[in-house]
């Protein structure tokens, strides 16, 4: 366990800046070497830094043990299922746990009570960069059926069941973790969305995809399931953030706590072989329109981290987006660090203290990207 009782000197470097005070073993690079944005070429990133380097720099300059409470998730996959003992038997790694042995094998999100919490807020966040609206597709008001695939808790699902009561709505997720206590036009089933969809074609008005990165490896194959199950003239929609954070001050450090934190998805995605850089690659409106969606249109939009904005809602925005890392950043890379790298609960912990100390220090202007990209199928 490393020492508590802070170096003075070390812990105020760490607390303003998350980077390592001089006698730590990695320097901090000079201004001028610093990138303008941070991005996930290997040109930006200097690549993941072992765990000890945190572990020795809290030895150093000390942490503050409210932070060192984390863990991690491990491997699996099936399509639709009934809610039964073995789905909802799920697995404990590291003090967290993870949807049972019956579902996507590299999926590396939880789903504990502090995850679900995290996705929650999550929604918010979104919602309110988005002007509160639930969706961009121009919909029609008379919509039959709705299909919401990776639901998560089901809460963007009650919204718009909520909002469109004559309208019939499903949503999907590899874990029972939604609510009992639903709307009457709603209704929740067990399914992999990257197996072969259930549905019969033809069947949904809408269909909205949400925070897949990661668990996806051919995002074509995906659309096209959508694009079978889509009515003619229907509309899908893809809403996916990138987990890059960046700040267009050229300010942030790529050797501090927030500058490491693309580097757990670099190697993520390099090990897993799923991507988590469909943002920045494209990839929504490509596979999109390779499984035939037309009319493909997009938006991006910069998610602040903390209150730094000036703007009233972006401010928001940003005071909310942070409150979701404050509540689950451990959770967030816990399967990344711990199963994909090895690193241990005690490391993970360590790390995440220092990334929480220089978020709290709001000295950069810091981001990350949402992008929602929507398309119509056909009707001949």
């Amino acid at each position: 366990m490393a020492d508590t009782h802070n170096a003075a000197t070390a812990e105020q470097t760490a607390a303003t800046t998350g980077t390592p005070p001089a006698s730590s073993p990695v320097a901090a690079p000079a201004a001028e070497d610093v990138p303008a944005s941070t991005g996930s070429s290997d040109e930006d990133e200097p690549g993941l830094l072992p765990p000890q380097h945190w572990v020795q720099l809290a030895a150093e300059g000390g942490r503050d043990d409210s932070d060192a409470d984390s863990a991690v998730g491990s491997d699996v996959a099936s399509s639709t299922e009934s809610v039964t003992s073995s789905i909802l038997h799920y697995r404990t790694i590291l003090g967290r746990t993870y949807h049972s042995d019956v579902g996507n094998a590299q999926y590396w999100g939880s789903n504990d009570e502090v995850q679900n919490d995290a996705l929650d807020i999550q929604h918010h966040v979104l919602t309110l960069s988005a002007g509160g609206k639930l969706y961009h597709a121009p919909l029609p008001d008379n919509m039959q059926d709705v299909l919401d695939i990776g639901t998560g808790t089901g809460i963007w699902a009650i919204d718009f069941a909520d909002s469109h009561p004559d309208t019939q709505v499903v949503g999907t997720d590899i874990s029972p973790i939604q609510p009992t206590w639903v709307p009457p036009n709603l209704k929740f089933e067990i399914e992999d969305c990257t197996q072969e969809w259930t549905f019969p074609p033809n069947k949904f008005d809408f269909i909205q995809l949400r925070w897949l990165i990661g668990s996806v490896k051919d995002w074509t194959a995906l659309f096209r399931e959508a694009y079978k199950c889509c009515k003619p003239g229907g509309y899908v929609e893809s809403n996916e953030g990138n987990p890059v954070i960046e700040t267009d001050d050229g300010d942030l450090d790529p050797t501090s706590a927030m500058g490491q934190w693309s580097s757990f998805f670099v190697e993520g995605e390099r090990r897993m072989g799923q991507s988590f850089s469909i943002v920045t690659q494209g990839v929504q409106r490509k596979a999109m329109e390779e499984a035939g969606f037309v009319d493909v249109h997009e938006e991006e939009h910069k998610i602040p981290i903390g209150s730094w904005p000036k703007d009233k809602r972006l401010k928001e925005v940003g005071q909310f987006s942070q409150l979701l890392l404050e509540r689950d950043a451990d959770g967030i890379i816990n399967y990344l660090a711990g199963v994909i790298q090895g690193w241990s609960k005690e490391e993970i912990s360590v790390y995440i203290a220092y990334f929480r100390r220089q978020m709290r220090s709001q000295t950069h202007h810091a981001y990350y990207r949402q992008k929602i990209v929507w398309g119509r199928k056909p009707t001949a």
